[in-house]
This record gives structure tokens, C-alpha cells and sequence, in this order.
């Protein structure tokens, strides 16, 4: 195969393959068979991806990475050589090295001789106190209180990569590309930087990377899955992944192999956009990417182009994902049937607050009533409401203990006391600990053939950058909301929602078909109409975002999650519901608005 630079210059066709670690496991091998491609990318890694991959790897050292990508190059490793498919992952997550042995290893069985890179520098555990000394105090974004005050017990801690070491492991022929913690657009912008020969100041184009990776980076999502109006998608059925034609400029086109099931249209690549984000400003390590100068309009079937993207220099810092060991956690649901559901909750919970020892017992009580019951039930489930009792504490036996002073409780307290799981121990509760660090800590290490290479992060005042002018955002022409009659419907009837987590935060996008629609819709749903429809989240802090180049709002729920998906006690800890929920919301909309969104 060619390991040269590339002679086709007017566009790179990067597919992605994985959108979290358990996803399709025959992707790969679908995205190389199923049509023309250069690069094969994978995200693997989520914020409670990492505590997973720490428990992997505290039962075995020399793990930490993900083993299912193993598994899909042992497929596809091959054919891509053939092919000339070069492949780029995060799925070295804890120990990138040991995934690039691995794969050497499989190499050598199948008589292949791949050139693997490996990049390191990501993680930061060893290096903390050192860093702190330098003056990184580690402050949480959230909280504003630093690790040291807060007395953390790091067990994880991985500084996000940008694309530059990607394409460096490029430019030296790198076959795979193995990474940690690279930042989940950086293995397409890596790509798309060393087959163009963009510049580190190159901000437009850049971004227009950044946006192409943000949308493929979570697999099917751009391609119909998790879509709200599931009625405009042809197929549920084998779900194509989605693929980025990427040009010259920075502008890309969102598609997928033909054949496949599911949809590319712009509101599918809308959903994805609109996904984990908070402002107008994406920021990665290389490229602040403003999402408010995106153009998106629809060329063919399943072919949705983006346009206009702008840039601005990466900020000063780079993110950190740190997991703090200390607590653990235990939960049980107690099923409340038929009358009096409210009183019988009443009873349960101060019996069993008395049978732990009062009040304040643990460091964290939470307990949650959970509404599902109907009146005059038409079947033995339709009566039933739930219970959910959580604790979290550092004292292990104390937590091991919680569910069985449940349990005891069974013959003595509500009729019909039973419980949806037998009761357990519990376990660790590993906390998120979002942070930053100054990228001039950051230098990233590719090593392959026995060779090591440093490249460092992208600075702000890097002499190579180009300076740029802060971009404005695009000029939409919103007309006034429609007025005429109104109509109580749901008002997921006429628009769409994407919502997900952010370590202990959740953002919720919603957005419109018609930009009468949206118009409505920018004055209806302020941050007091969403925590009242929403009177569950009323206590939490919220910001409110307008993408009118989206016909989109995104609102930013602060504390929601608690201490981050590993350690929520929330039936939903990864707020994937929440969308849902709000469109399941009934109001009063415009006649007008529903007939024009085929609600």
C-alpha cells in the first residue's frame, strides 16, 4: 500500500465505526466493505467509560484499553491494508501502549505487517503533584473549589489530545493510530489536517473538522438513531454509521453507505450537532469551532452538506477528566401498589430511616417517587408506583448493610411490600471531577517502531497560526411568531430534542423545522417555562443558548447528574430521556405552526 501523502487532494472520506465502547461490533467490518473510504475512525471513550476501564484494569494491569476494537481490527486489519484504509481510534483509553502491542500481536498472527502508532501523554495521574506545585490547582469547573481543598483520591486523571500527534503518527506512514484520551473529534481532524497540509492556524478549516467529528463521533446518532421523529426514518434496520466527505476548505458532507438503514437528513445531523454541547463556542484543544456560523442544508438523498463554519484559537487550556475514588453506593426499589400510594411511601420511608439509624446516617440519602400507577388499573402493573432509596458513604460495610435493613422490613410494614431486585452489597461510587489544565503541560508522544516523536499542544500564540478575527455569527432572518388560533398538543408534536450528559451537568437542544417554528418557539420556552414544564428540575441552575442558524435553543442543567454518571442517583444518570420527556409535554401552539411541521 501507499503510506505516501495522499494524491487525492479534493476530499477525504473518514467513517466512523464506533460512538461509545459495546457499540455494533460488526461496524468496521461494514463501514470497509460497504463502500470507498480513507480512514476508519473510532470514539470509545466517555467519561464513565474511563472509571470502567479503570475497574478492568485494577483486576488485571496490563488492560485498561478497550478489547473490542481488538476484536474488529482482527476483522478488518487486512483489508484495510489492502485497501490503503488507514485507521484512527481512542481505544487505548488507559493504556494505549498495551492496545498497540495487542494489535501487533494480531498482526503477526495473520501474516501482516502493519506500521502501528501509539500516543501517549494523555494521562496525568503520576504527574499531579508535580502540576499542582507548578500552580495547576485543578479547580472544578462546576464547584470552583480545587482537588487538593476538596480532598480528592484520584484514581484517573487524562488531560484531552488534540489532532496534531494523529497526524504527526500520519505523516511518519502510520497504518493505526492508537490513542488515550484524544479529544472525540480529534481522530477526525487529525486526518483531515495531514491529508490537506493545513496549518495549526488554519481556524476556519479547522473547525470545519471539529463540526464533521462532532457529528460522527457518536456513530448512528447522526444517521437516525436516537432521532425524535422516528416517523421520517425508512428503517430502524441495520442502521448505517455515518461517514464525512471532507473537502479542502473545511466544508463536509454528512452521509452513509448506501443500503443501510436509518437517515441522513439535516435535522438527524441537527440532533448530533445539537448533543453534550453548551454555547455557540465547541472547544477542542486545537480549534474553538462556533457552532452559531454553521450552514446546513440538505444535497441528495441521505447527503447533508455543512458550510461556513468559523474558527477561533483554541483557549489557553485543555480539559481533564479526573475520577476521584472514596464513596460507594448502594440502591433499592420498593414497588408501592394500588391506594394511597403517597401515605405508603411516607410509611416506608421513616421505618426504614429508623431501622438505619435515623436521619443523616450517610454522607448522601436520596429517595425518589416515581409515579407510574393508574387509577382503576387495567392490569397488576398498572398499579404499581415506585420507591427508589439510594445512599452513598465512605464507609463500605455501612453501605453493604443498607439493603438488607430493607429487606427486614418485609414483613412488617406496607401491604404488599415486595422489590424489583433482590437486595446487593452495593460498590464504589467513582465521582467526575471535571478540570482543566494549561496546555503548556501538554505534549503529546507518538511512538512506532521502536521511535518516539513529541509533538506539542497547539497554543493559542503558537508563532504558526494565522491571527484570525473573532467570527460573528451568521445573520438569520427570523419572522415574527405566527398568531392565530392555538391548539393543545404535545409539543415534541413539532419539534425535536437531543439531550446528554456532561460530567454531573445535562444539556437538553431542541429545535424547529420551520424557522416560524423556531420563532415561537425562542419565545415560549425561557429558562422559568422549561423548569415549570420540568418542575422536577426546577431547583438546578440553568443556561439558556440561541443557535437560530439551527432554529435551535440548548439549554445547560447544572448539578443535575450529581457528582457525574458513575455515581448519579438518578434512574437516568446519563439524561438521555430528558428530551423526551419535555416533548412529551402538553401545550398550547399555533395552529398554524402544527399544520407546517406535519405534526
Amino acid at each position: 500500500m501507499n503510506r505516501n501523502n495522499p494524491t487525492r487532494k479534493d476530499k477525504v472520506i473518514i467513517a466512523n465505526c464506533s460512538g461509545f465502547f459495546g457499540d455494533r461490533l460488526s461496524a468496521a467490518r461494514e463501514m470497509v466493505q460497504g463502500g470507498p473510504i480513507d480512514f476508519l475512525t473510532g470514539d470509545y471513550l466517555a467519561e464513565l467509560t474511563m472509571a470502567i476501564l479503570f475497574g478492568q484494569k485494577m483486576k488485571k494491569p496490563d488492560t485498561g484499553y478497550v478489547a473490542t476494537f481488538l476484536k474488529q481490527m482482527e476483522q478488518v486489519m487486512g483489508e484495510c491494508l489492502d485497501k490503503g484504509i488507514r485507521v484512527v481510534s481512542n481505544a487505548g483509553g488507559l493504556n494505549p501502549l498495551g492496545l498497540a502491542n495487542e494489535l501487533q500481536k494480531i498482526g503477526d498472527v495473520l501474516g501482516l505487517h502493519p506500521k502501528i502508532a501509539c500516543i501517549e501523554g494523555d494521562d496525568l495521574l503520576g504527574r499531579l503533584p508535580d502540576l499542582q506545585e507548578k500552580g495547576e490547582a485543578f479547580i472544578h469547573l462546576d464547584k470552583g473549589i480545587s482537588l487538593k481543598d476538596a480532598g480528592g483520591m484520584p484514581i484517573s486523571a487524562n488531560a484531552y489530545l488534540g489532532g496534531w500527534g494523529v497526524a504527526e503518527a500520519l505523516a511518519q506512514g502510520a497504518d493505526i493510530v492508537v490513542g488515550g484520551r484524544l479529544a472525540d473529534a480529534a481522530v477526525v481532524m487529525g486526518p483531515a489536517a495531514w491529508w490537506f497540509g493545513w496549518d495549526r492556524g488554519d481556524w476556519d478549516r479547522l473547525a470545519g473538522a471539529a463540526v464533521a467529528g462532532h457529528i460522527i463521533e457518536c456513530g448512528a446518532q447522526a444517521t437516525g438513531g436516537n432521532y425524535s421523529f422516528i416517523h421520517e426514518v425508512p428503517s430502524f434496520i441495520n442502521v448505517g454509521f455515518p461517514i464525512a466527505e471532507i473537502f479542502s476548505d473545511g466544508s463536509c458532507v454528512i452521509t452513509k453507505h448506501p443500503g443501510t438503514g436509518g437517515l441522513v437528513s439535516v435535522d438527524t445531523v441537527k440532533a448530533q450537532l445539537l448533543y453534550e454541547v453548551r454555547g455557540p463556542k465547541y472547544l477542542t484543544p486545537d480549534v474553538a469551532a462556533r457552532f452559531d456560523t454553521i450552514e446546513i442544508s440538505q444535497e441528495g438523498p441521505d447527503r447533508t452538506r455543512i458550510t461556513g463554519v468559523k474558527g477561533e484559537p483554541p483557549p489557553e487550556t485543555t480539559k481533564v477528566c479526573i475520577n476521584n475514588a472514596g464513596n460507594y453506593r448502594n440502591s433499592m426499589t420498593i414497588i408501592l401498589t394500588g391506594l394511597d400510594i403517597e401515605k405508603k411511601a411516607k410509611i416506608f420511608e421513616e421505618a426504614l430511616f429508623d431501622n438505619l439509624g435515623g436521619r443523616g446516617n450517610f454522607a448522601v440519602e436520596d429517595v425518589q417517587l416515581i409515579r407510574s400507577d393508574k387509577e382503576d388499573p387495567r392490569s397488576n402493573d398498572e398499579a404499581f408506583a415506585y420507591l427508589r432509596v439510594s445512599v452513598m458513604d465512605p464507609d463500605a460495610k455501612k453501605v453493604g448493610l443498607f439493603s438488607a435493613k430493607i429487606v427486614e422490613l418485609g414483613l412488617a410494614n406496607i401491604p404488599g411490600f415486595t422489590a424489583t431486585a433482590p437486595p446487593t452489597k452495593g460498590g464504589p461510587a467513582i465521582t467526575h471531577w471535571p478540570t482543566l489544565v494549561s496546555t503548556r503541560h501538554i505534549q503529546q508522544n507518538i511512538m512506532m517502531d521502536g521511535q518516539s516523536v513529541a509533538v506539542d499542544a497547539a497554543a493559542p500564540d503558537d508563532p504558526a497560526a494565522v491571527p484570525a478575527p473573532i467570527p460573528e455569527a451568521r445573520e438569520v432572518l427570523i419572522p415574527p411568531a405566527p398568531a392565530g388560533k392555538m391548539v393543545k398538543i404535545a409539543l415534541g408534536r413539532a419539534f425535536a430534542t437531543r439531550s446528554g450528559d456532561k460530567g454531573g451537568n445535562a444539556n437538553l437542544g431542541i429545535w424547529a423545522k420551520t424557522p416560524q417554528a423556531y420563532a415561537f418557539l425562542r419565545e415560549f420556552l425561557t429558562t422559568a417555562k422549561l423548569k415549570e414544564l420540568l418542575a422536577d428540575l426546577s431547583e438546578f441552575e440553568m443556561e439558556r443558548y440561541e443557535f437560530p442558524n439551527l432554529l435551535a435553543l440548548n439549554f445547560y442543567i447544572k448539578g443535575m447528574l450529581g457528582e457525574g454518571v458513575a455515581a448519579s442517583l438518578r434512574s437516568d444518570p446519563q439524561a438521555k430521556t430528558l428530551g423526551e420527556y419535555l416533548r412529551a409535554k402538553v401545550i398550547d401552539l399555533p395552529e398554524a405552526i402544527i399544520e407546517k411541521s406535519g405534526a
